[in-house]
């Protein structure tokens, strides 16, 4: 709402725009995924406006951001252990800690 505006006057603008106002209730968790990550909003306030047809939502609250966990190819893990003749284990950690750059996995368990 507009500070210093009668509710009832807001209201009455609204419905003489077409604009609607809704909240989701009961929300738990709002997810939104990115490449690099999730943004996570737990027990988010979610507004859903309706106006010319058009529906906007909007998200309120507190996000965390999990970063994405890099995926590592069977192939890439294949060759990092024929390369440095460890454990698959081993091979697919320092993929990991290398984040899935081949070379410098192979370098560090070389060292």
């Amino acid at each position: 709402m507009i500070p210093g505006m009668n509710p009832k006057k807001m209201k009455q603008m609204m419905k003489q725009l077409g604009m609607k106002m809704d909240n989701i209730e009961d929300v738990e968790k709002v997810v939104v995924h990115t490449p690099a990550g999730n943004y996570v909003f737990d027990n988010a306030e979610v507004v859903v406006t309706t106006m010319q047809g058009t529906t906007t939502y909007q998200v309120n609250g507190n996000p965390r951001f999990e970063a994405a966990e890099t995926e590592i190819p069977e192939d890439d893990v294949k060759l990092v252990m024929e390369q440095t003749s460890v454990s698959e284990e081993d091979a697919r950690a320092a993929l990991k800690e290398a984040d899935g750059d081949i070379a410098e996995a192979i370098m560090k368990l070389a060292n």
